[in-house]
Parts: C-alpha cells; sequence; structure tokens
C-alpha cells in the first residue's frame, strides 16, 4: 500500500509542463463529445490560465494525446477552409480517472475470484501490447471523409 501520495502512480498525461493543458482538453472533450481542434482551443482560450495559448500548442497536445491513446480520431469531414477532424475520449481516459480518484488497493480487496481474474488478464494483456511494436494505423478507428 502506498504510504504517502507521492508513492502513487502518475500516468504520464498528468506528469510535466503539458499536464495542465492536457487536463483542460480532456474536460473540454468530456463536456462535449466529438469536437475539432479549433472548437477545442475556442474552449481552452476561454479559461483565464490558458488565454495567451496558441492555436498550435492546442494542436500539439491534441495530437499528442491521440498518440498516446488517450484520443482518438473518429471524424473527418471536408470543410471549406479544408479537413476537419473530430476528435473523442477514449475508454482509458475514463478508467484513468476512476482509478485516480479511487483507492485501487481497496477495490482489489472487495473483488471476488472472477472480477480478480478479469483484472489479471487485462493486466496481462496490456503488458504484453506493451511489449510489442506499436501498430501505426490502429483498426479500431473510423474515419469518415
Amino acid at each position: 500500500m502506498p504510504r504517502s501520495k507521492r508513492e502513487i502512480v502518475r500516468l504520464s498525461v498528468s506528469k510535466g509542463r503539458e499536464s495542465s493543458l492536457n487536463s483542460a482538453l480532456i474536460q473540454a472533450l468530456i463536456s462535449k463529445e466529438p469536437q475539432t481542434t479549433n472548437q477545442l482551443f475556442t474552449k481552452i482560450a476561454q479559461i483565464e490560465e490558458f488565454k495567451d495559448v496558441s492555436y498550435s500548442t492546442v494542436n500539439k497536445r491534441v495530437r499528442s494525446l491521440e498518440q498516446s491513446g488517450y484520443i482518438k480520431k473518429v471524424l473527418v469531414k471536408k470543410r471549406v477552409g479544408g479537413l476537419s477532424n473530430y476528435y473523442e475520449l477514449r475508454p482509458k481516459v475514463y478508467l484513468a480517472q476512476f482509478l485516480a480518484s479511487n483507492n485501487i488497493y481497496k477495490l482489489f480487496e472487495q473483488a471476488d475470484d472472477q472480477l480478480s481474474l478479469t483484472f489479471l488478464a487485462a493486466f496481462i494483456k496490456a503488458k504484453n501490447q506493451e511489449l510489442k511494436p506499436q501498430n501505426l494505423n490502429p483498426t479500431d478507428e473510423k474515419i469518415d471523409s
């Protein structure tokens, strides 16, 4: 069991300089999905802390979150100015928020055998995928043009 808060594992999306912008982007997507980068930028720019953030910075963070698997591109629409990508959150984000707001050790203590086996299988699968080379074109994305 963790002895103090500093021993709790934090996700990479919650670390570093960009963690507050990542968090703001995730909160903006939670409020309404799917959204374009421009819509996200408009929402982020309304927050006092991010009033000076540039569109390119938001765009970089969106692409980084997509690459790390926290958001996904669900739709590409052709517009007057070009193509618009629509993004939405992946279940990974909701799981991360749930685990961050709950004591994982308490959840494991209350789990029965079947749930424990399910957790174990999911963790083993995630560990095995970590050891495999990354697939650059995941098949779970649906992109319409």
